[in-house]
C-alpha cells in the first residue's frame, strides 16, 4: 500500500469512538438541587441506623473526601452497611420533580454518533429515575452504576470489614469500587470496552478529571468555565458541548459532505452524458 494510502486510512479512522458520561450534576445543572438533599438524608441514615451503640460517629465529609462516596468510607472503616437499604433511604428524599425533560439534550445525545455511555457512582434506581425526568432514556447504549461496579459477590470477595470501626486510623482499603479510585477507571474502561486514548469523559468533579487523565482519558469539566486538573476542557454547561468540541462530529460532518459532493459530481456527469 502506498504512503498516500496508509495516511488516508489513518486519517479516516474516527478520532473518538466512546463518550463516558457523568450522570448527577452534569447531564443536569447543580441548581437543579438533587445533590443539596443528599448530605442531611445520609447523615440521618448514619445516625439511625449504622453508629446506634458505637461512641463516635464518623466524620462523613472526610470520609467522603477520602473514599469518593461516604458509602464506600463506613464500608472500609469497618462499619456494616446493607448497600441497597443506604440507597434506597438516600433516594426518597432526592427531589426529582425538579428535573424536567432536556429536548435540546436529547437531540444533542443522538447526533453524536459515537458510543454514549453512563459512567455514575450512583445506584441504578436513581439512574433510570434522573434518566426518564430528563427524557434520556434512549441516548445511552450502556450503563455502568453502583451495582455493575460492585457486585454482591465481588463486595463480599473484597471485603476487609474490622471488628469495630476504624476512626482517625491508617486508611484502609474499601471493597467497594467507585469513582476517583484508579480500580473505578480500570473497570469503566474494560467494561465499555474503551480505548481511553479515543474516549471522551464528562464529569463534574475537579477530582475525577485527575483520575480520568491519569487512566489516559480525553476529560471535560461540566458547571464551570475553569480548567482545573486533569481536566482539557472546561464548560459551563453540558449544551455547550458542541462549541467546544465539535470534533465529535467532525467525522460525521466529513461524511455528509462527501455525499454532498459524490452528489453533485453525480449529477454533472449525468447531464454530460444526456449532452451527448
Amino acid at each position: 500500500m502506498a504512503l498516500d494510502e496508509n495516511r488516508r486510512v489513518t486519517d479516516q479512522r474516527p478520532r473518538y469512538d466512546c463518550l463516558l458520561f457523568d450522570l448527577d450534576d452534569t447531564l443536569y445543572p447543580l441548581s437543579s438541587g438533587l445533590s443539596a438533599a443528599d448530605p442531611k438524608s445520609i447523615t440521618d441514615y448514619v445516625n439511625q441506623k449504622v453508629v446506634i451503640g458505637n461512641s463516635r460517629s464518623p466524620d462523613l465529609r472526610e470520609l467522603y473526601e477520602t473514599y469518593g462516596t461516604v458509602l464506600a468510607g463506613l464500608t472500609a472503616t469497618g462499619y456494616e452497611v446493607d448497600h441497597h437499604d443506604y440507597h434506597s433511604f438516600v433516594n426518597e428524599s432526592v427531589p426529582y420533580e425538579n428535573l424536567k425533560p432536556d429536548p435540546v439534550l436529547k437531540n444533542l445525545l443522538l447526533s453524536m454518533p459515537q458510543r454514549k455511555i453512563i459512567f455514575t457512582n450512583g445506584d441504578k434506581f436513581h439512574v433510570a429515575k434522573v434518566l426518564n425526568k430528563l427524557g434520556l432514556e434512549d441516548c445511552f447504549e450502556g450503563i455502568i452504576c453502583f451495582e455493575t461496579l460492585n457486585p454482591p459477590s465481588k463486595i463480599t470477595e473484597n471485603s476487609n470489614k474490622q471488628d469495630k470501626p476504624i476512626v482517625n486510623s491508617t486508611i484502609p482499603k474499601t471493597p467497594i469500587i467507585c469513582k476517583p479510585s484508579k480500580e473505578a477507571m480500570e473497570q469503566v474502561l474494560r467494561l465499555a470496552n474503551a480505548d481511553p486514548q479515543k474516549t471522551i469523559f464528562f464529569d463534574d468533579s475537579p477530582r475525577n478529571m485527575s483520575a480520568g487523565k491519569r487512566a489516559g482519558l480525553h476529560t471535560v469539566l461540566v458547571g464551570t468555565s475553569v480548567r482545573t486538573e486533569g481536566a482539557d476542557f472546561a464548560i459551563e454547561s453540558i449544551h455547550d458541548i458542541r462549541e467546544t468540541l465539535p470534533e465529535i462530529w467532525a467525522e460525521e460532518d466529513a461524511e455528509s459532505s462527501e455525499n454532498v459532493a459524490s452528489g453533485r459530481g453525480a449529477g454533472a456527469t449525468i447531464e454530460t452524458v444526456v449532452t451527448a
